[in-house]
């Protein structure tokens, strides 16, 4: 059975990367769209517009998924450890 400090490392180490994530993704999206668009087109063909609204959809639910399942619970792990 997992101990609570096993847990609360398991959590921070899941916010730890989940976060550099997002901040690389956003990065990316934020300051060089013309590139990641370029990259994405030679697998999916797409508008421009359609690949901002997609981009910018998925950076949101990524970012309710990060806060929900990583923050959160590390947050109340190391209120209640």
């Amino acid at each position: 059975m997992m101990n609570l400090e096993t847990l609360t490392d398991f959590f921070m180490w899941s916010t730890l990367l989940n976060g550099g994530l997002l901040i690389l993704w956003t990065g990316f999206t934020g300051f060089a769209p013309d590139l990641v668009f370029r990259t994405q087109t030679r697998w999916f063909h797409g508008s421009r517009e359609t690949f901002d609204l997609v981009m910018y959809a998925f950076l949101g639910l990524y970012k309710i998924f990060f806060l929900t399942f990583s923050v959160i619970p590390y947050a109340v792990l190391l209120i209640i450890g």
